[in-house]
């Protein structure tokens, strides 16, 4: 399998004329853009659908048809016969969709730069460097199943579709860890460390057999000349990302909070390092934290471990409720926040003109693989 490069889906004359065409509107005010943004929305509404991930700030999710985490949209849109998919997220969520949409349909991705630090802190060279050392280490008759968390490059996807591995999700991760182990004596979990480590401690697996894999941003060289052991006793391989908005969440946060506001629930997203999720009242998945605010009784309060956009959203949904972010700071997206409304006016301009542009295409070969991962996990329910 060749490795995929995620630029190499993007022409330099489409990051050309994205250029062009923002700056085209260099002369209007923010809100001529929005007026324009919603008449050519209506215009066009036959044939584009525009999705919005959770962290998207609310001038993007206002335009929004679809909002929701990164496969629920992708799978949504796949379901719809609409020939342009506007996803305002990050590029592994474009690359999903496109992994999973029809043949007439395209994806664009309104800005280039909206990437995720946690996906690119694995690649495709340090994941098959890691694979081959842990083979040379590993104890005879062990065998190690792959797990990607969806937060990954289309050709980690991939990776774990042609070493009979699975994708998953923040919402599904203990299924499909279970799953693994029932195939398996051990599993390779990347990019996110913390939440391969929360959900396996989760399940009942013990600190001492999980182990960190020596990443070469660690140290020097390779991840194949690094020094790694295995023995019989370790069960899980944790890859050495994180997520850094999710890592702005602390223990002392938690103490602080307890202090002032004891009737306050902490809930956090298992992104979070692993003292924060033990120190929680409860942890899940954007759904699952969604879903728990919603249903709470009027008066509750809530301290919540995630991202900024959504935990204010939801203050502004359920004013009856008292909703605050568990950091003092703002734990912000950064990358995501760069899909910003002049950016959302050029994807629209482009396909109004007949040039879409930001069209994001994954090679065949790693979208047959991609689909072989993703299908074993949406298989297990």
């Amino acid at each position: 399998m060749s490795s995929f490069d995620f630029k190499s889906a993007i022409s330099d004359q489409s990051m050309d004329e994205q250029k062009a065409l923002i700056e085209s509107f260099s002369n209007i005010s923010d809100e001529e853009v929005m007026i324009r943004i919603a008449s050519l929305k209506q215009e066009l509404s036959a044939k584009l659908i525009i999705l919005g991930h959770h962290y998207q700030q609310a001038e993007i999710i206002q335009f929004a048809d679809i909002i929701g985490d990164s496969l629920f949209l992708a799978q949504k849109a796949a379901s719809i016969e609409k020939e342009f998919i506007i996803f305002c997220g990050v590029h592994f969520m474009a690359e999903t969709a496109d992994i999973l949409a029809k043949p007439m349909q395209k994806v664009i991705l309104p800005d280039l730069g909206a990437g995720c630090s946690m996906a690119d802190m694995a690649n495709i060279i340090e994941v098959e460097s890691a694979w081959k050392k842990i083979h040379e280490v590993l104890p005879a008759g062990e065998k190690v199943i792959p797990i990607t968390y969806v937060n990954s490059a289309a050709d980690l996807k991939a990776f774990v579709g042609k070493h009979h591995g699975y994708v998953c999700t923040s919402s599904n991760a203990e299924r499909v860890i279970a799953k693994a182990f029932e195939e398996g004596s051990k599993i390779l979990f990347f990019p996110d460390q913390h939440l391969g480590r929360n959900t396996c401690y989760k399940m009942g697996i013990p600190l001492e057999q999980m182990v960190l894999y020596p990443h070469p941003r660690g140290g020097s060289g390779s991840g194949s000349d690094l020094h790694f052991t295995l023995d019989q006793k370790i069960k899980v391989i944790l890859w050495e990302g994180y997520c850094s908005v999710h890592q702005g969440f602390t223990k002392e946060q938690i103490l602080q909070l307890r202090k002032e506001s004891p009737h306050t629930k902490v809930i956090v997203h298992p992104e979070c390092n692993f003292e924060v999720v033990q120190m929680a009242d409860q942890s899940g998945s954007t759904a699952f934290i969604v879903e728990v605010i919603s249903k709470a009784s009027s008066g509750s309060s809530f301290a919540v471990g995630t991202e900024i956009n959504l935990v204010s959203r939801l203050a502004k949904l359920y004013p009856d409720k008292e909703i605050r972010s568990l950091s003092p700071f703002q734990c912000l997206c950064s990358t995501m926040y760069r899909v910003h409304p002049r950016a959302l006016l050029a994807s629209l301009t482009s396909i109004k003109n007949g040039r879409p542009i930001n069209v994001i295409k994954v090679n065949e070969e790693v979208k047959t693989l991609s689909k072989l991962a993703l299908n074993r996990m949406l298989q297990l329910g």
